[in-house]
């Protein structure tokens, strides 16, 4: 079923934007360790989302198997994300935060799997950076032996194509193996007994590195600068219909070639 998935995802995708592209300057997460424990946490701008998510899981982190944690509610009405590696929970109650701490556990801990995870719990504008990431996340880095963490940040934007483009940038990973660092104005706190290791900092460090990554990804979207991304997919270009249609019988009379991009292409 999975595979069927991916079959539709693509000519889906292509077909809703110009371009998925990838932010040179960021992170390559096909640098990885194939052996290595991942972890994707990426801000909530769109109902597009899960879908990019999946493709670039395919695209760049593949043979990994995609996991995502969905509002429990929200798994009952699209039931078919339990076949796509979506799995429920319920952060509203003690148990259900437990539930997503064992679960989270055993496919991070699990060979050849990545997980995906939204900490923000809802819908932000890229220009919104005041959500207060959900306690989940820095938990689990707390918890985990070793694993690679990365931030990920997406925004849709509309450049010179009728069709937006998806932009994303992966932060530099961090090891879950190593105490997040304590900055010269906690180093007091750190003396009264606050663990380096504790939830609260891994909570702060993710923050800062989300917003940070999402501060690089805006700079690159703002320059509207094609050769910054490197495209993950091609959807289509040109205003489409009868009047291309005109534009190209145009250019076959008058024997030029037809270009049906309105701005550079990637």
């Amino acid at each position: 079923m999975q595979g069927g998935f991916h079959s539709f995802l693509r000519p889906y995708l292509r077909r809703h934007f110009h371009c998925i592209g990838l932010d040179r300057d960021g992170f390559d997460p096909r640098q990885l360790s194939s052996d290595s424990p991942v972890i994707v946490y990426a801000n909530h701008p769109s109902w597009w989302d899960p879908l990019i998510a999946h493709f670039l899981n395919l695209q760049l982190f593949s043979p990994r198997q995609f996991y995502a944690p969905i509002d429990a509610v929200a798994l009952k009405q699209y039931g078919v994300f339990e076949k796509l590696g979506f799995y429920g929970i319920d952060l509203t109650s003690t148990s259900g935060a437990a539930a997503f701490l064992k679960t989270s556990t055993a496919i991070v801990t699990a060979p050849a799997t990545a997980l995906w995870v939204t900490p923000e719990g809802r819908f932000c504008d890229v220009r919104d950076q005041s959500a207060v990431l959900m306690p989940g996340l820095a938990h689990l880095c707390a918890k985990l032996g070793s694993a690679r963490v990365i931030p990920m940040s997406l925004e849709y934007a509309f450049w010179d194509e009728r069709l937006p483009i998806c932009a994303v940038r992966f932060g530099q990973p961090l090891d879950t193996s190593i105490s997040p660092a304590v900055s010269s104005d906690d180093v007091q706190a750190a003396d009264r007994g606050t663990r380096r290791d504790s939830k609260a900092e891994w909570n702060r460090l993710l923050t800062q590195r989300l917003r940070d990554n999402q501060g690089e990804l805006a700079a690159t979207v703002i320059a509207r600068d094609p050769a910054s991304l490197e495209s993950l997919l091609l959807g289509r270009v040109g205003a489409g219909g009868l009047y291309d249609s005109m534009r190209r019988c145009k250019s076959w009379i008058t024997r030029q070639s037809f270009r049906p991009e309105h701005g550079q292409r990637f």
